[in-house]
């Protein structure tokens, strides 16, 4: 009968000391396990090549298996796992091309044929509620570059129309954080600069509010840069309230991909 010995090979063996009461542990690669087949005096030769092969292959079969890594599913804490090994989309947005521009379009938001602002080219509303809109602009224009029209807070004011126009004109008393004779408030809450693709964008962040509002306000992110004698708008927004119930994602995120090419 045979019987087989492993012996384990250390390219770098510790020379720590032990005692009675450690015990001396090597950390191991499983393609360092050798496994010879030892022969007794007086078996069969033949039964004990056999055996010797057999024990060897389970013990080898076994080692291959250690040194084989599972890779898990690749799924984060609390989503599905993915068990086929792609990646996972983000079903909430679905990519746009348009004419000279791109960026992502919620997906639960469907196309609308309402034209507000001169020179829309594209415009989309939440299923739910039409406050929750984007719209593109494209229009002509002399300026080389967005800069041209001064700061963030100038280039608003020169496209203003795009956060409405205030159309009661009698007299009304100061309430409700309104002036006297006025009904609708614009109050710039951010701005920003950032160049993409070597062109410089104005992203300015508003919050308008109207005496007669249901929302509380609507909050109003407006893109811009300028191409190729084309000056491009991105106008995304929600009712405040919505704003806070989840719309923020979505129109932060549409307005941020926005990208002229």
């Amino acid at each position: 009968m045979a019987s087989t010995a492993c012996f384990l090979h250390h390219h770098a063996p510790s020379t720590a000391s032990r005692t009675p009461s450690q015990r001396h542990v090597s950390i191991l690669k499983p393609s360092q396990i050798v496994c010879r087949a030892q022969k007794q005096v007086g078996e069969d030769k033949e039964n004990n090549a056999g055996v010797s092969r057999r024990l060897a292959l389970t013990l080898l079969i076994g080692a291959a298996a250690i040194g084989n890594k599972v890779s898990p599913a690749n799924a984060a804490y609390g989503e599905a796992a993915n068990v086929f090994g792609k990646p996972k989309t983000d079903t909430d947005f679905m990519p746009y091309n348009g004419d000279g521009f791109n960026l992502l379009v919620p997906s639960k938001w469907n196309p609308s044929k309402e034209v507000e602002f001169p020179g829309q080219v594209l415009r989309y509303e939440d299923n739910f509620d039409s406050d929750s809109n984007l719209s593109v602009m494209v229009t002509p224009t002399d300026k080389k570059s967005i800069t041209d029209f001064g700061s963030p807070e100038e280039f608003l004011s020169k496209v203003d129309y795009l956060l409405g126009k205030q159309a009661y004109s009698g007299k009304t008393e100061s309430e409700g954080g309104f002036d006297s004779d006025a009904v609708a408030t614009a109050n710039i809450l951010e701005t920003s600069t950032p160049v993409v693709g070597g062109k410089k964008y104005y992203s300015v962040s508003v919050l308008t509010r109207t005496a007669d509002g249901t929302e509380g306000g609507k909050h109003q992110l407006i893109t811009a840069t300028i191409s190729n004698g084309k000056l491009y708008i991105c106008k995304a927004q929600s009712g405040d309230k919505r704003w806070f119930k989840g719309a923020r994602k979505f129109v932060e995120s549409t307005a941020s991909s926005f990208n002229v090419v």
